[in-house]
């Protein structure tokens, strides 16, 4: 059985970019971006299978179209 996260960017400034996500709009977890280093982290400390999916959709978007996105979705 395979995963669908989605994520929403809530806020933004020079030091982090921050997305709710979770399982299926659920929006129950916070993930903070680096935006000049890529590096990225979760509010609750367990970077799992979902946090690193959803983390590589939204920093591929960001290489490829020059802004995070507002949303995102990893189906897989």
């Amino acid at each position: 059985m395979g995963m669908m996260v989605v994520a929403r960017r809530v806020e933004g400034d020079a030091d982090e970019v921050r997305y709710e996500f979770g399982f299926e709009d659920r929006f129950d977890r916070v993930l903070l971006i680096d935006p000049s280093t890529f590096e990225a982290r979760v509010d609750d400390g367990d970077f799992d299978s979902a946090a690193s999916a959803i983390t590589a959709k939204i920093v591929n978007a960001r290489r490829s179209g020059g802004e995070f996105p507002g949303r995102m979705l990893f189906a897989g």
